[in-house]
């Protein structure tokens, strides 16, 4: 007698494009943290001027922003243990993005360290993304039915194929502008002002081709559950 095959139900089923996409956004986050942190240890054993500071300080050769830089909040009054902080926070989001923000408690784990991070000198704009990475997160192990509505059947196949180009492209802009931010190197660009212009143009940029990323991730993580349902 053959025994019928039990299909999962389709909030058990497991979203792997979802999943990438939060996992690579958390590891961004980190970077970031990381990125700021260091900066702020670079200025040493000393007090910072109040809750907002330029995690990169002025005067050095290295960059390009000779007033400093990269903006973050902080309640600790120090800058090398505030910057240490951030480090071992961004290490921290990076470790549990790769390996345990699937878990029925890795979004709201994350959402901690992200918010720890904010407060103790991992960058103000941080806020932005880690709040996104916690938000598709929690779609992970959804069942997507509200996007169903959202997302036609007939777009569903083609779009769903993006989300892997899409999420690189976005990756390789995020980390250029990162780059901007601390070196200030574009080519052929000196003045501060537009520098700060193209940083904020390519980040923005890098967000939308997140957010098309999100949406054609949950597109294909809902046609491989149709097919598993009909297998």
């Amino acid at each position: 007698m053959m025994m019928k095959q039990q299909v999962p139900s389709p909030a058990r089923l497991y979203n792997a494009a979802t999943r990438a996409i939060a996992s690579t956004l958390g590891v961004l986050v980190g970077i970031g943290s990381i990125d700021h942190g260091l900066l702020e240890c670079l200025q040493g054993f000393r007090p910072t001027p109040g809750l907002i500071v330029n995690a990169l300080g002025s005067g050095y050769r290295w960059t390009a922003w000779t007033q400093g830089g990269e903006g973050a909040f902080t309640l600790v009054p120090n800058f090398l243990v505030t910057g240490i902080l951030a480090t071992l926070l961004g290490l921290l989001m990076i470790l549990w993005s790769l390996r345990y923000i699937q878990t029925p408690y890795g979004p709201a784990v994350f959402l901690l360290l992200g918010v720890a991070s904010f407060l103790t000198g991992g960058g103000v704009a941080q806020v932005v993304l880690f709040t996104l990475t916690w938000g598709v997160a929690t779609r992970i192990r959804a069942s997507l039915a509200s996007w169903r509505w959202l997302i036609p059947a007939s777009v569903r196949p083609a779009l769903g194929c993006l989300w892997p180009w899409t999420l690189g492209a976005a990756t390789v802009l995020f980390l250029s502008a990162l780059e901007i931010a601390i070196f200030g190197y574009v080519p052929g660009v000196t003045e501060q002002t537009r520098l700060l212009h193209i940083c904020w143009s390519i980040l923005a940029f890098a967000l939308a081709l997140y957010l098309l990323a999100i949406l054609s991730g949950f597109a294909r993580d809902i046609e491989t559950r149709d097919r598993t349902e009909r297998g």
